[in-house]
């Protein structure tokens, strides 16, 4: 899955890709704030919807940046990409009960793991050096993202796969 998406990434354009980036920080953060009101909803503790409400804050401010590099270049009107979104987290659906919990933060991480791969990837063959160094700092912020996610699961008594 992962060749493949990157495979699919490498064709688009600058402007492209940043719109893939943008509507994917976006979306990514939707779903963290989501997850922090399940996680309110099933009462569980105040850490997993703090560190849920933070990431999604967090990717909110990815996309923020990304667009704003974007408006410089392109003007305001995103392109449509049509490329599954590598951050999109599968996992509302599967969030009902409390012990779902185990399985939200190992795809959560999972996915964090696989944006920094690809942000890495496009940073070692970007041409443009101010969006390289966005997206090396993306690529570390996602790998914070993955220790906040391992450290929280830590301390539920969740083991990683």
């Amino acid at each position: 899955m992962v060749v493949e998406i990157l495979n699919e990434i490498r064709k688009l354009d600058e402007r492209e890709l940043l719109s893939y980036w943008i509507k994917g920080e976006y979306e990514e953060a939707e779903t963290y704030w989501k997850l922090a009101e399940r996680a309110k909803e099933l009462r569980l503790p105040e850490e997993v919807v703090n560190t849920f409400k933070r990431l999604g804050d967090e990717s909110k401010g990815h996309g923020d940046e990304l667009y704003k590099i974007y408006r410089q270049n392109y003007g305001d009107e995103l392109v449509e990409v049509k490329i599954a979104n590598v951050e999109s987290l599968n996992v509302l659906g599967k969030f009902w009960k409390v012990e779902d919990l185990k399985d939200v933060l190992e795809t959560a991480m999972e996915s964090e793991k696989l944006a920094e791969t690809i942000y890495r990837k496009l940073a070692e063959e970007c041409k443009n050096e101010e969006l390289k160094k966005v997206y090396l700092t993306l690529a570390d912020v996602e790998r914070g993202h993955y220790e906040s996610l391992k450290a929280l699961a830590s301390k539920m008594g969740i083991n990683e796969k």
